[in-house]
């Protein structure tokens, strides 16, 4: 899967907040992703993050 910094990808599962939209901050062995309704930041393994994607905006 082909997923870039400053990428928008919606995932299964919403956050708390409401929102299912997290931005790509950081990419590599993990990545970092900001939640587009709150701006809370989580770091997330490459493998969990490719399963969890539902698609790339």
């Amino acid at each position: 899967m082909d997923i870039n910094v400053g990428d928008v990808v919606r995932l299964k599962k919403q956050h708390p907040c409401g929102s299912k939209e997290w931005e790509v901050l950081r990419s590599g062995a993990d990545f970092r992703l900001k939640c587009r309704g709150c701006g809370h930041q989580i770091m997330i393994s490459r493998q969990l993050l490719e399963k969890s994607v539902r698609e790339i905006l």
